[in-house]
């Protein structure tokens, strides 16, 4: 059997293949070039491996001609340095990707190294990425920044004007829709359940004036977007009983944060302040819970 020459880094790229790899052949065709190539002869790698010899020699062969190292077609090394494959397996363990093409262009960009979707498809599977929903965890407020926007708050109500007023807004979208949810039922056979004609929903802003229940304003929309936004904010303006400044405490989504919302928010002499705990959307339209439990910071 020919001996195999392996650099320092083609064996450090090897191990960390053989590392991340799901296949069990695969494995072995690696351990058996590693092995080779630190003087193991092809009966002894068959023992360790409980392999047949012709097995082993084949593997060694399909090495030395086209590095291949998994069943399938060769030309499979990692086309990634073993420090690069590390980097890369950390970036996507942080930041999760819809699209491969999205990997393969930050590849690009940070390695100037290119992959088709078919390879980049193998290298995912063979340090153990796999296309899957996320795991949602119960959202934990923080409660250092609660208590600032607290304290923030207390001092706002403390100085306001007369003429000025706080109001607490949120949006809310119920659906009248059947929810099925999993039980125990006969294997090899199902339950069917009715489901409702159609899918009915709607999108309501509401916002309630700390202390003034009865000047809540509320209104109906198609779609909730920075748009509806302004619409609501001109009329909260026009329907509050007070006619200086409205400070307005609104959660994070995304059309809160809109250039156009903000500039009418300023015609329109209205503050918004940008709630940052996440249960403003969950609670929907119980504003009064809100008063303490909604931290947050200045959009400005």
């Amino acid at each position: 059997m020919t001996q195999i020459s392996l650099t320092a880094h083609q064996k450090s790229a090897l191990e960390l293949q053989h590392k991340h790899s799901g296949n069990g052949k695969d494995r072995d065709r690696i351990k058996a070039i590693l092995l080779c190539s630190e003087g193991w002869n092809t009966p002894m790698i068959a023992q360790a491996l409980r392999i047949h010899e012709t097995s082993i020699l084949r593997h060694i062969k399909e090495y030395q001609d086209s590095e291949k190292l998994t069943i399938e077609s060769g030309g499979s090394s990692s086309k990634l340095s073993a420090e690069q494959t590390e980097e890369l397996i950390s970036h996507l363990t942080e930041q999760t990707y819809h699209h491969q093409k999205d990997i393969i262009a930050y590849i690009k960009v940070t390695w100037s190294v290119e992959y088709t979707v078919s390879g980049l498809n193998k290298w995912l599977h063979q340090n153990k990425f796999s296309y899957k929903k996320p795991k949602g965890l119960p959202y934990k407020a923080d409660t250092e920044k609660q208590a600032e926007f607290i304290q923030a708050y207390e001092e706002l109500k403390e100085t306001i004007a007369p003429d000025e007023s706080i109001y607490f807004m949120d949006a809310v979208h119920p659906t009248q829709a059947t929810k099925i949810t999993s039980g125990w039922i006969r294997t090899g056979t199902d339950k069917p359940i009715k489901t409702t004609g159609s899918r009915t929903r709607l999108n309501i802003v509401g916002a309630i004036q700390l202390g003034q229940l009865a000047n809540a304003v509320s209104s109906q929309y198609d779609t909730v977007n920075a748009v509806s936004m302004m619409d609501f904010i001109e009329s909260l303006r026009w329907k509050s009983t007070n006619t200086g400044t409205i400070h307005l405490v609104l959660d994070g989504a995304g059309y809160h944060r809109a250039q156009v919302l903000k500039d009418k928010a300023q015609q329109l002499d209205i503050k918004l302040y940008r709630g940052f705990n996440s249960e403003v959307q969950r609670r929907k339209f119980q504003f009064l819970q809100m008063t303490f439990a909604l931290p947050g910071k200045v959009f400005e």
